[in-house]
C-alpha cells in the first residue's frame, strides 16, 4: 500500500514539474521581451527594488514553513533572467576585440626559446617553473617580484616567471597586490612539486644552527619542522636560492637556509634535513606573464580581478552570472583595496574558455561597468 502511494505522490510532482516547466519557459520568454525594451530605452538589466517587491509578495503569499526556500527559488529564477537578458543586451567591447586578435595571431604551440624574468638567483623554484615550461630558457634574475613585472612590463623580458599560490601556505600576497598595478597578461600556468631541504655549510650539523633564513613562504610551508628547533632564529629573505648563496657567502657556521636540493650543488652545501615541507604532496602554482594577450590553442582556465560596490549580495551578484552559465570557479581570492575603507578586490579562477560566446558576452558586461575589472588571462596550467 505505502509504495502504491509513493508512486501516486510522484506522479503528482511530475505533473507539476510539467506546469512548472511550461511556466518558467513562458517568463523567460516574457523576459527576453523585457530585454528587448531595456535595450531599446537604456534601461539597465538589474533592479534591486522590483527584486525586493517580488520576493516580499512571495514570502507573504507562501507562508511558513516554505517562506525561505521560496526566496531561495525565486532568486535561482532571477539569476536566470538576468544571465538571458546580459546575454541579449550585451555590447561587444574592447576586451572581445582584444581577446579575438590574441586567439588570431597567437601561434599554435608554446615557444620553447625566450627571453624570461626570474625572481630571484639561480637554484630558486621559479628557476625549476621556467625550464619545466621551457625547453632553452635565457634567464634573467630580478631581486623582487615588482623587478619581474618591471622586466616584463618595459620589454626587457618577453615573459616572467612567478609563483601565486601554494597548497599549503596559500596565495602569494605580494603577486597578488602587484597584479592590479601592472599590465600583463597569464600566457601559461604550471603547478610544481616542491621539496624544501635545509642546508649548511660542510661540516655545520643540526645542532649547530642557530639562525635559519628562506622566503617566509617556505617557512611558513616547513612550519611544523621549524617549530620543534629551540632557540633558532628564523629570518625572512626574498627567496630560497638567495637564502643558500647568503649561506655558502656568511664567514658563520651556525647559519642554515631552506631551499631547493639544487642548491646543494649549486652553492656547495650539505643538506642536514630532506623533505621538511608540512605535506608530501606540496605544490606551487606559477604563472607565466606576457605583455602582449597570448591565447593558446586548448586553453581553458580563465583569471578575473574585480572590485564590486561595498553593497549586500554585490560579490552573490557576480558569482551566480557565472552559476547561470554552469561555470565552476575554481578560486575566489579576496584582498584589501590600498587606501579603502574595508573594500576588496576578488581574483576569480575559471574553468572556462574564451571560445565560449556567453561568456564573452559576460565579460564584455563586466568591462562595461563602474568598477575594476581585469582580464588576467585565458591559458592552459601544466602539472
Amino acid at each position: 500500500m505505502t509504495d502504491i502511494n509513493l508512486d501516486q505522490m510522484r506522479q503528482d510532482i511530475d505533473n507539476i514539474d510539467e506546469k512548472l516547466t511550461d511556466l518558467f519557459k513562458e517568463r523567460m520568454e516574457k523576459s527576453l521581451e523585457i530585454a528587448k525594451y531595456k535595450k531599446d530605452h537604456k534601461v539597465p538589466v538589474f533592479s534591486d527594488k522590483r527584486e525586493k517587491e517580488i520576493l516580499h509578495k512571495v514570502s507573504e503569499q507562501i507562508g511558513e514553513p516554505f517562506d525561505g526556500y521560496a526566496r531561495l527559488l525565486f532568486n535561482t529564477i532571477f539569476d536566470a533572467s538576468r544571465s538571458c537578458q546580459n546575454n541579449y543586451m550585451a555590447k561587444r567591447s574592447d576586451l572581445a576585440d582584444r581577446i579575438e586578435e590574441a586567439l588570431n595571431e597567437t601561434p599554435n604551440l608554446f615557444p620553447k626559446k625566450a627571453v624570461v624574468a626570474c625572481q630571484g638567483v639561480a637554484g630558486s623554484y621559479s628557476q625549476a617553473a621556467c625550464e619545466k615550461l621551457f625547453e632553452v630558457p635565457s634567464i634573467m634574475y630580478f631581486n623582487s617580484f615588482e623587478g619581474v613585472f618591471n622586466a616584463v612590463e618595459k620589454g626587457l623580458c618577453q615573459y616572467g616567471i612567478l609563483p601565486i599560490e601554494n597548497s599549503s601556505y596559500g596565495s602569494v600576497g605580494a603577486v597578488y597586490d602587484l597584479m592590479q598595478n601592472y599590465n600583463f597578461h597569464i600566457a601559461k600556468g604550471i603547478r610544481l612539486r616542491i621539496s624544501h631541504n635545509l642546508m649548511a655549510k660542510p661540516g655545520t650539523s643540526l645542532a649547530d644552527v642557530k639562525e635559519i633564513f628562506s622566503h617566509e613562504q617556505a617557512l611558513g610551508q616547513c612550519g611544523d619542522f621549524l617549530k620543534e628547533l629551540k632557540d633558532v632564529k628564523i629570518t625572512v629573505v626574498e627567496n630560497t636560492a638567495v637564502a643558500a648563496k647568503m649561506v655558502a657567502e656568511s664567514d658563520r657556521d651556525d647559519v642554515a637556509a631552506i631551499c631547493s636540493k639544487e642548491c646543494a650543488d649549486l652553492y656547495g652545501l650539505d643538506v642536514l634535513k630532506k623533505q621538511i615541507q608540512l605535506s608530501d604532496n606540496n605544490y606551487t602554482r606559477f604563472i607565466c606573464i606576457s605583455k602582449k594577450m597570448e591565447i593558446y590553442p586548448g586553453s581553458n582556465k580563465i583569471s578575473l580581478i574585480l572590485s564590486l560596490p561595498h553593497t549586500p549580495r554585490s560579490l552573490y551578484l557576480a558569482i551566480s552570472k557565472f552559476a547561470a552559465l554552469g561555470i565552476n570557479l575554481t578560486k575566489l581570492e579576496s584582498r584589501p583595496i590600498p587606501g579603502s575603507d574595508f573594500e576588496f578586490m576578488f581574483y576569480f579562477d575559471l574553468d572556462a574558455s574564451v571560445y565560449s560566446p556567453e561568456l564573452i558576452n559576460l565579460l564584455s558586461e563586466m568591462e562595461s561597468q563602474p568598477e575594476t575589472f581585469v582580464f588576467l588571462g585565458c591559458y592552459t596550467e601544466a602539472i
